[in-house]
């Protein structure tokens, strides 16, 4: 008997709970009845004054409500620059992705790929990895890679992009520390005894990140493990190519200034 007054007495508070709410004044929509152009003007003057949180509000609101015409389209790249500006990476690189999709052609769709460049170059994913040391050979370059790749993309689809000579620069840092990088972790193979995949690391470099002040060592990386491996035509190969961009390296001479120079690759730390 107390139970089921109990059970009645919760039904009734629920429905009272309920009741109570639909009492409640509703919220107006302040831009019920605005035109495209309004709520467009409203999330740009919002955006001059950095307020993006307010901004994405409204591009949203123009996109559900007006998902076609020129502000529409538009309203697309500022939500995506507004996400990016409030740091909310994953959203802008989404926004991004979903207009070069849906506006393959559209005068501005350099743009996006520069954006999702801008994105994946300050989206500082693994911070903790500076901080705390951790085996080089699982740390991911991650977003810079996929930078390197948003900015290269720009580069060839749209060699002539207002976009385009930023685009290189920065492809050029990103080129830099993703070949050190591949290095790093060669060097971490070779001072295990893992040639294979040093060597592996070090083609990698030559292949992909050519002009870059790595090659060096990347030639260095490939000599010393073609020889470790004993396989000698891959060697004298490795060996040619060093010999004739670096003809005076210590590894192409004989005795102890080339055994320092191979101690330093493979000594354990």
């Amino acid at each position: 008997m107390k139970r089921n007054l109990l059970y009645i007495s919760l039904i009734t508070m629920l429905f009272l709970g309920l009741n109570a709410c639909s009492w409640l004044p509703k919220q107006k929509d302040e831009t019920a009845g605005w035109s495209a152009k309004k709520i467009y003007d409203t999330a740009k003057g919002l955006m001059v004054k950095k307020d993006y949180d307010r901004a994405i509000k409204y591009f949203v609101i123009l996109e559900a409500r007006y998902p076609f015409g020129k502000y529409a389209k538009q309203g697309q790249l500022e939500l995506a620059f507004s996400y990016f500006k409030n740091e909310d990476f994953e959203k802008g690189l989404a926004a991004c992705t979903r207009f070069i999709r849906l506006n393959p052609s559209h005068p501005n769709v350099d743009y996006a790929y520069y954006l999702k460049g801008l994105i994946n170059y300050r989206n500082k994913k693994g911070i903790a990895a500076k901080i705390f040391p951790v085996d080089p050979s699982t740390r991911d370059p991650g977003t810079a890679a996929k930078s390197f790749f948003n900015f290269k993309t720009l580069v060839e689809k749209f060699p002539n992009s207002q976009y385009a000579k930023d685009a290189r620069q920065r492809m050029l840092f990103l080129r830099n520390n993703l070949a050190k990088h591949e290095i790093i972790i060669a060097r971490h193979y070779m001072q295990r005894g893992a040639y294979v995949a040093a060597a592996n690391r070090a083609k990698y470099v030559l292949e992909h990140y050519e002009k870059s002040p790595s090659i060096k060592s990347a030639l260095e990386a490939l000599v010393i493990s073609y020889d470790r491996l004993k396989l000698t035509k891959l060697k004298n190969g490795a060996v040619r190519v060093l010999k004739k961009n670096y003809p005076h390296h210590p590894l192409l001479t004989e005795g102890g200034k080339r055994n320092r120079w191979i101690k330093k690759w493979t000594k354990k730390k």
